[in-house]
């Protein structure tokens, strides 16, 4: 088949990090864009980035690119692309999209003219006048950016952070994805020993382990694109196959989580047990004022409580000293702290060797690193 092009939305800030992880994949001409990261392959690509991919947020195929000032245009540009590719007579082919900065300002009535297009191309291929949208779905999707127009086909479903692990969190979990590119700013390889002094539900401690022990992210959930007709159920197979043979087994990485709530170390344990990495990871309650390790070498990386989240701002920043306190510069030790709060540093005590800008959902981070 020809060359698909690809797209990989991910959380701002994150595009650099998402984007080499594509290039370790073997994924070809692969750029990264403000939001998104572009790539290209076969069924194949589409496929393992799925299965692979711990930064990207969804894997879409990128169908068409065009200026649209008009609804005509919008409905020219869809009628022209070839949608009986991809969907079948009775599949499911809802759409949604955002619209911003340009003409066309209203998401129901693009949403409308979308679908007329491609239902019209589907009847006139499929010779009929009535689509029953009974069977698989494939979500259509419009990006409208200054006159800009994407046409997209979903192939992910659920949003990628979605790994299949954490049904349950405590109050305000840090999202997957985050989580990972943090572990991977730390620089987590299969030998680190990780330490987070406020694991929550554990998110942090487990996409560590993952990535150190390369288990792909999304082994244990399934994908909107294995139901679909045109992809061979083999690609998903051999998929899979290459990602389970591709799983560290001789790797030295342990993980420590620390809580004040007996319900959150009894959490993160229970998601690490459905992660496959409870072996790797150990979790007891203690605060943050205990906080003591005998160990020669530690990578500590946390996202404490902080005044958006679940303490005032004067709490947080009681925290922020305490943890200054109890975080030693020390040889062998790195501390990744991730916080909204542009005084961090000011009640942390001193400067951080490095600051790398994350959103935490809606809300802009700082990754505050200390290394030396």
């Amino acid at each position: 088949m020809e060359t698909i092009k690809l797209a990989a939305p991910c959380l701002l800030g994150i595009e650099g990090i998402c984007a080499d992880e594509f290039r370790r994949l073997g994924i070809e001409n692969v750029q990264a864009e403000n939001g998104r990261v572009l790539f290209e392959g076969d069924f194949q690509t589409l496929a393992k980035a799925n299965l692979c991919s711990r930064y990207a947020e969804r894997i879409q195929v990128l169908l068409a690119e065009f200026p649209a000032y008009s609804f005509e245009d919008l409905f020219q540009g869809v009628s022209q692309i070839a949608w009986e590719e991809w969907i079948g007579e009775k599949d499911c082919f809802p759409v949604k999209g955002h619209s911003v900065s340009s003409q066309l300002a209203s998401i129901p009535d693009c949403q409308k003219i979308v679908k007329k297009a491609a239902a019209k191309r589907l009847g006139a291929k499929y010779h009929t006048s009535w689509l029953e949208e009974s069977g698989s779905l494939h979500q259509i999707q419009f990006l409208i950016i200054k006159d800009k127009c994407s046409i997209l086909l979903d192939t992910s479903g659920a949003g990628l952070h979605k790994r299949g692990y954490r049904r349950q969190s405590t109050l305000a979990p840090i999202k997957e994805t985050l989580a990972c590119a943090m572990a991977d700013a730390s620089h987590i390889r299969p030998f680190s020993t990780v330490i987070d002094p406020f694991c929550g539900s554990g998110t942090i401690l487990i996409e560590s382990a993952l990535k150190a022990l390369n288990i792909a992210p999304g082994l244990q959930r399934t994908f909107a694109a294995e139901q679909w007709d045109c992809i061979p159920a083999a690609v998903w197979r051999q998929a899979r196959e290459q990602a389970q043979d591709s799983i560290r087994k001789d790797c030295d990485f342990v993980a420590y989580g620390y809580d004040i709530e007996e319900e959150a170390v009894a959490l993160t344990m229970e998601n690490a047990r459905k992660a496959g990495v409870e072996k790797r990871i150990h979790a007891a309650v203690r605060d943050i004022r205990d906080f003591r390790e005998e160990l020669e070498r530690a990578v500590v990386i946390c996202n404490p409580p902080y005044g958006e989240r679940l303490l005032d701002m004067e709490q947080a920043r009681e925290l922020y000293q305490i943890m200054g306190e109890k975080f030693e510069r020390k040889s062998g030790w790195s501390y990744s702290i991730i916080t909204p709060d542009d005084n961090f540093e000011k009640y942390f005590g001193r400067k951080s060797d490095k600051r790398r800008k994350l959103y935490n959902g809606m809300i802009k981070c700082q990754l505050h690193m200390y290394f030396r």
